[in-house]
């Protein structure tokens, strides 16, 4: 375990490249059906201004080892449930499970570096997004394509409880809900 990581919030330019820069290396696209399998992978590639505006609205969580993002856990807010297209459906389908009055954030997507996995920095990116919008959100919602095995069990090791599986295209999607 890195004793030197640390959990804060985006706050700057640099550091939103920085989680780029690892989105890039994690996406589905860009890497093997064997290393998907065994190490998961991220779907959304997020533009630098979305990234920037979602972050000035509410800033995203990430994992510092030093001056390096090793990790990120997007914050999405409602208003932005037309700027993504892959995600336009996930937010069609939050519309019709829960109470309208439900004050959610939806954690855009989550990546922990390779070199850093395995350590709880996926935990500890959670837990620092539960404790610092707890006050502002009554619960986190996400997605996860239910061929990424290793996001699915980690998400189910944090408490996510199901809200519903549906299909997209080609994929079968799991919506997810953790109250905070």
């Amino acid at each position: 375990m890195h004793s030197e990581i640390t959990y804060t919030r985006a706050s700057n330019d640099e550091e939103l490249h920085q989680i780029l820069e690892l989105q890039k290396l994690n996406l589905l696209t860009y890497i093997s059906e064997k290393e998907k399998q065994k190490e998961g992978f991220v779907t959304v590639h997020h533009s630098f201004i979305v990234l920037q505006a979602m972050n000035n609205v509410c800033a995203h969580i990430i994992a510092k080892h030093y001056n390096q993002v090793i990790g990120y856990a997007l914050s999405m807010t409602k208003e932005f449930r037309e700027d993504v297209e892959l995600l336009k459906p996930m937010f069609q389908q939050i519309d019709t499970l829960v109470k309208t009055n439900l004050n959610y954030i939806v954690m855009g997507q989550i990546c922990v570096d390779k070199n850093y996995r395995g350590q709880g920095v996926f935990r500890g990116l959670y837990n620092f997004m539960k404790e610092t919008l707890q006050n502002q959100f009554d619960s986190i919602i996400t997605l996860i394509d239910v061929k990424n095995m290793r996001s699915t069990n980690a998400h189910k090791a944090v408490d996510f409880k199901l809200l519903k599986n549906f299909s997209q295209g080609d994929k079968s999607l799991d919506l997810v809900i953790l109250e905070i």
